[in-house]
């Protein structure tokens, strides 16, 4: 190995030359201690949003064995929904210091899946209490100071509810008509079918929902625009299932046998003009 010389050609010596390089050592080490720091925090905002996914699937879960809306909900589900709840506020207040100032954005994309999944469940929650919409700002004094929730993370969580919606409006619409037929009167016409108060009340609100979706305008270079087209399609078969369940009670009600169940298997027809 050659001789390290200096800029006018004389031998360095190896303490010089450690010294020489220590404060560029220094700096990279600084870089990677910033990288592993950052690593880190990453790995905690998922695993946090990702036990956030799975405390809120279990919430929406339980809130699909309701059978009305703007009723109070069974204290049993209250109770166990209740003790989730909790927990999810633990998970979300343990990220808060990883989630402040400029990092708030630069972790965005690892805690979003957790937040809309949440705001998925805290509006079906919501929605079956009241049969209202949860507002942007109620959803963030659901959730400890800090946690930034965007305007797109509020959206896609209410795309993902009207699924939701659909399976609940599916088993109301399957468990038969409050108000059936009258064949029991021989001297007018019988009455036809219609849906109870819970019934049309949620196929109303999809409706609803739907028609409000549509009209969104989105910029064009905007980051929801991306999944914008697909949460739509999914909402609008939604609403369709829906809206042929309720269509096979309505008009063809009195012709069904007891136990009849709507089919939701047949994939939706689109007629295009």
């Amino acid at each position: 190995m050659g001789t390290k010389r200096d800029f006018n050609g004389q031998p360095v010596a190896p303490d010089a030359m450690a010294s020489d390089s220590s404060p560029v050592l220094s700096i990279f080490e600084t870089f990677r201690d910033e990288l592993d720091e950052h690593h880190d925090r990453r790995e905690k905002v998922i695993k946090a949003s990702r036990d956030i996914t799975a405390l809120s699937k279990k919430i929406i879960f339980a809130l699909q064995r309701v059978r009305a809306i703007n009723q109070p909900l069974p204290p049993k589900i209250v109770k166990e929904n209740q003790t989730r709840f909790d927990q999810i506020h633990a998970l979300f207040t343990s990220v808060v210091p990883d989630l402040t100032g400029i990092k708030a954005w630069r972790y965005q994309r690892q805690i979003s899946p957790g937040i809309q999944e949440f705001i998925e469940a805290i509006s079906f929650d919501h929605y079956l209490r009241t049969q209202t919409l949860i507002t942007h700002d109620e959803v963030i004094a659901r959730l400890p100071a800090g946690i930034l929730v965007t305007e797109e993370d509020y959206l896609m969580g209410l795309f993902d509810l009207t699924g939701e919606m659909m399976r609940f409006a599916t088993v109301a619409l399957s468990s038969g008509n409050a108000m059936p037929t009258d064949t029991q009167s021989t001297d007018q016409a019988p009455h036809p079918p219609r849906l109870s108060s819970t019934q049309s009340g949620i196929v109303v609100d999809l409706r609803t929902m739907r028609a409000r979706v549509e009209a969104l305008t989105v910029p064009r270079r905007h980051n929801m625009l991306r999944d914008l087209e697909k949460k739509q399609e999914v909402m609008r078969n939604s609403v369709e299932k829906v809206e042929r369940a309720a269509y096979g009670i309505l008009v063809r009600g009195s012709e069904r046998p007891g136990g009849w169940m709507p089919d939701l298997s047949a994939p939706v027809e689109l007629e295009i003009h």
